[in-house]
Parts: structure tokens; sequence; C-alpha cells
């Protein structure tokens, strides 16, 4: 997905600010939150964030949540390079891994697993019988 934000700020100003950003606060993720293209789940009133780095994904997903006033029986999922992140891991573990190369971490958001597989997980040969 192409970031709206990248194309609205150029990449010498985005790098500067999210060095700033790391900077001034140190133990806290710059991270760059955009709706993904073609889904109907409502806009985010805005896309910079600065995250704790001991926020996990989960924790993320619901002030998104929140942001949107998202219904509860409505499904929301974030994607970092169009990957799902697990819900247990640390925005800074994100970060390391998927940060730009201006320092921001891009995450996009839908109500459709959109990247991911469409087929059910078959969890059975996961767990032993007891």
């Amino acid at each position: 997905m192409r970031s709206k934000f990248k194309d609205e700020h150029p990449f010498e100003k985005r790098k500067a600010e999210a060095e700033r950003i790391r900077q001034k606060y140190p133990d806290r993720i710059p991270v760059i939150c955009e709706k993904a293209d073609r889904t109907d789940i409502p806009t985010i009133d805005k896309k910079k964030y600065l995250v704790p780095s001991d926020l996990t994904v989960g924790q993320f997903v619901y002030v998104i949540r929140k942001r949107i006033k998202l219904a509860p029986e409505k499904a929301i999922f974030i994607f970092v390079d169009e990957v799902l992140p697990p819900t247990a891991a640390l925005m800074s573990a994100i970060y390391e891994e998927h940060k730009d190369e201006d320092n921001f971490l891009y995450v996009s958001y839908s109500g459709e697993n959109t990247f991911g597989s469409s087929t059910p997980l078959d969890l059975s040969a996961v767990f032993e019988e007891l």
C-alpha cells in the first residue's frame, strides 16, 4: 500500500521529524497509521502517533479501534509491510524490524484481512489430544 503521508511530505522532512521525535522521546515510537485502500472501515482522525515502546500490537489495535469508534462486533486488522503482526508482539520489536528508511513505522488498518489468507486456519494439528 502506498502511504498518503509519504506522498504529502518529502523524505528529508519526514526523516528529520522522526529523528527529532526519537531524540526528544527515546522511549516512544513514531508511527504513521493510515486506512487501507478499498475498505469501508471509518477513517482515523489523525495519522501520526507517538507509541510507548512497551505497548503490544493488541493494545495499539485497541487504541485505533477507539479512535475510529468501531463497534465491538466489527473486525479490524492492522498490517505492517502488508503482513499481520502478532498481537502479543511489542511495538518496539515491530519498529526495529519494519521501520522505514525515514525512521517512521507505517501501519495500515482494514476491516478485512486484506493481505492475509482468506482460508480459515486449521489448528487441530497444533493441539494434542489429552
